[in-house]
């Protein structure tokens, strides 16, 4: 039973939001993946997006908003990604249905993030949850036509392994590491946290896999394998075997590195909004700030209604899977100053392993709105 519910956790919550992780689901199944970060939104955003785009008029300020009060009947259009990042607006999802919110909104809910910036591309929605380099290559791609307003959900990648005698970065040296997906961000932030151990890459091997159920295979037929691997597939590997354990949580890991003049985080998902629709209406962009606030500090405070809100809006099956994930899935908020410097310093990090995984270079500072 435990191994069954663990399957169904990991096809329901899926992996969009670490996109290339992985490409089926463990019980075998395809999984709601999309292809590697750049080649989505390469393939996605059509390249008559910046033409179509109204002359630049930069609102660096924002007037000061009432709270709650905007008075706008325009309709704020939002997408997102079935997993983590809308079960962190679930709330405000349910309020919006009863007509408890300042703004109006219309939700879309999709499987791919490469399906995502092609809906913002061409208009159809005015605010996404997307990837965080996706959403750097979407603005690099589009000259500037996204801003990015917060962060939605930090690090979900661990290291499993039955060896719970590896509790440090340097501890993996002369060792073999499982890991799905060649050219993802997994990848670089692994690469990234084994330098910063003093380590090189010669002393450590990575052993990539076409998809994360095989590295899940591999950790419960070999005892000393040691695999990297996404929520929600880790639940399963765990399931599997009785030996496995969460070793490191490279989120974690990720943090004890960091310094005050470097804080950047290990960071999954970002909300973005169109130019176009911050210029025209800042104040519907402020007021869904703080209710997204408001929706995710719910989600952490009653999991358990939370759950029952992701189960009726469809993004898991069961409200007692879906509590069973909550804990796991890094749900988070964070705007403004400190935003920046997180998302900023993340960006850093992929750009100096690989400039593609970020749109070729790092967005400059309109990429960041801070009211």
């Amino acid at each position: 039973m435990k191994k069954k519910i663990s399957i169904l956790l990991a096809a329901a919550c899926l992996a969009v939001l670490f996109t290339g992780c992985a490409s089926s689901s463990p019980d075998g199944s395809a999984a709601e993946t999309s292809a590697p970060e750049t080649s989505a939104v390469e393939a996605s955003v059509p390249e008559t997006a910046t033409a179509a785009a109204p002359a630049e008029t930069e609102t660096g300020e924002s007037a000061d908003v009432p709270d709650f009060a905007a008075g706008d009947e325009t309709i704020v259009r939002v997408g997102g990604l079935k997993g983590p990042t809308t079960m962190g607006l679930v709330k405000l999802m349910d309020d919006s249905a009863a007509g408890t919110c300042a703004n109006n909104y219309e939700f879309t809910m999709v499987t791919a993030a490469d399906e995502l910036t092609a809906l913002v591309a061409g208009g159809k929605v005015d605010i996404a949850l997307l990837p965080a380099n996706v959403a750097s290559t979407l603005y690099q791609k589009t000259e500037g036509n996204v801003r990015v307003i917060d962060i939605n959900t930090l690090g979900v990648i661990y290291l499993v392994s039955s060896d719970t005698s590896i509790q440090t970065v340097d501890q993996l040296k002369g060792k073999t590491v499982y890991l799905p997906g060649k050219g993802t961000t997994p990848e670089y932030a692994l690469r990234y946290l084994i330098k910063k151990a003093g380590l090189t890459e010669e002393d450590v091997t990575l052993e990539f896999k076409s998809e994360s159920a095989e590295v899940v295979s591999i950790l419960t037929e070999n005892p000393e394998a040691i695999g990297l691997l996404p929520q929600p597939f880790v639940t399963s590997a765990l399931a599997q075997s009785d030996s496995l354990s969460v070793i490191m949580d490279l989120t974690q890991v990720w943090d004890s590195f960091q310094t005050a003049e470097n804080p950047g985080r290990l960071v999954t998902g970002v909300t973005i909004v169109s130019k176009s629709f911050l210029e025209a209406h800042p104040d519907l962009v402020n007021t869904f700030l703080q209710e997204h606030e408001m929706s995710v500090r719910f989600t952490g405070e009653d999991p358990e209604t939370a759950a029952a809100l992701i189960e009726q809006a469809g993004i898991v099956a069961k409200a007692q899977l879906a509590q069973k994930a909550l804990p796991y899935c890094n749900i988070t908020y964070i705007d403004g100053s400190d935003m920046k410097d997180v998302l900023g310093g993340y960006l850093n990090v992929l750009f100096e392993e690989e400039p593609a995984s970020v749109g070729g270079q790092l967005p400059d500072d309109a990429f960041y709105y801070i009211p």
